[in-house]
């Protein structure tokens, strides 16, 4: 069975990887010549990274090559009808193993910015509705909470503004985890809701909506930011509180000179503890705003990528009057009552799937 040619990109890149690996075995184990100690430590880097990328491709060669010597013995015995009987009759195991092992690499292949990230900021913004707004930012934030509990991924309120009414005017959390990154990556966007608020009196459908934004939240070696391109400023954290609050100066603003970002943590009452959330946060953003540019010249445009996280592009709709929840970048419907419960995987896994096709047609 031959392997489908969309295929063929990738494996051609792998096998350039293949050959740069066996390029650094060779000067690593150049005794002639041996490399300066600062060139084995980035040699010896790169080759236990490329190590770890191959393994996966050096299964799948092996599957290729048990397969195609039992093809020809299946074809050349001819004068051997138990061997050939014995030939084809492991083939169809042989293939399962081997595209088995296709499958598994282009998929890491295809998502390989997002297995190598297993921690993210989620931000949630109420928009446009008003105290309705607010609680369905809060719905939002339950949703994804127990999503996470459900994936036993670490769940961690970094800063919140409450709503008049409930909810949140925003939040932001982190949530950290095996895989987490890879299943959120895709929310990123406008979300709608349908429903009569609470508030409503005369059972009218209202419409409103949140924002969400996830960022991949890099480890300090990933991303190196010049302490010396940040300004910080210290204030008093405004908002509802017994005694206490606003007696000290602990919120902490940061703001990222080069690129004009600008964080905010304000839920601590230790300035010490705002500062190490807001560089947590001022991180993530500057790491997505320069992987942004990234991505941005592998695509013709940004929106081309089904997890383009655009905040402006509406993705999904919350339709309570119909128990169904749409998103319209897969153009279809899934039932609302579990998805709110944190059941999100079908929805997720179509998503996933969707995407996988676009960039195996982009590569």
């Amino acid at each position: 069975m031959p392997i489908p040619s969309e295929y063929q990109p990738i494996l051609q890149k792998l096998d350039a990887e293949q050959s740069r690996f066996h390029t650094i075995e060779q000067e690593l184990n150049n005794h002639e010549s041996p490399p300066t100690p600062a060139r084995m430590i980035e040699l010896a880097k790169e080759h236990g990274k490329l190590n770890r990328q191959l393994m996966k491709y050096r299964a799948f060669l092996s599957a290729q090559k048990t397969l195609e010597e039992t093809e020809s013995l299946a074809i050349n015995s001819i004068g051997d009808p138990e061997m050939k009987k014995l030939a084809e009759s492991e083939l169809p195991a042989l293939i399962a193993t081997r595209d088995a092992a296709l499958e598994s690499i282009v998929s890491d292949y295809l998502a390989a910015d997002q297995l190598s990230v297993d921690s993210l900021i989620l931000e949630i913004r109420a928009g446009t509705g008003g105290d309705e707004a607010a609680l369905f930012a809060g719905d939002l934030a339950e949703m994804y909470r127990r999503f996470a509990e459900n994936n036993k991924w670490k769940w961690e309120v970094l800063d919140f503004s409450p709503g008049d009414a409930g909810g949140f005017r925003d939040i932001i959390v982190s949530i950290k985890g095996e895989g987490a990154y890879r299943a959120l990556a895709y929310e990123g966007g406008g979300h709608r809701v349908q429903r009569v608020p609470k508030t409503e009196t005369q059972g009218r459908i209202h419409t409103s909506a949140a924002t969400v934004a996830v960022l991949p939240e890099p480890d300090e070696s990933a991303i190196n930011i010049n302490p010396a391109d940040v300004r910080e400023d210290v204030s008093r954290s405004g908002g509802p509180g017994g005694q206490g609050v606003n007696k000290i100066e602990s919120a902490v603003q940061l703001t990222h000179l080069p690129t004009g970002i600008v964080v905010r943590m304000r839920e601590e009452r230790s300035q010490h503890k705002n500062r190490e959330k807001a560089w947590r946060l001022l991180r993530s953003r500057v790491f997505e705003h320069f992987d942004t540019q990234r991505r941005a010249q592998r695509a013709t445009t940004r929106k081309e990528m089904i997890g383009s996280g655009d905040r402006n592009a509406r993705i999904r709709t919350y339709s309570f009057p119909q128990n169904r929840c749409t998103d319209h970048r897969l153009n279809e419907n899934f039932s609302l009552a579990p998805i709110l419960t944190g059941a999100l995987a079908p929805l997720i896994e179509a998503i996933q799937l969707q995407d996988r096709k676009d960039r195996l047609a982009n590569l």
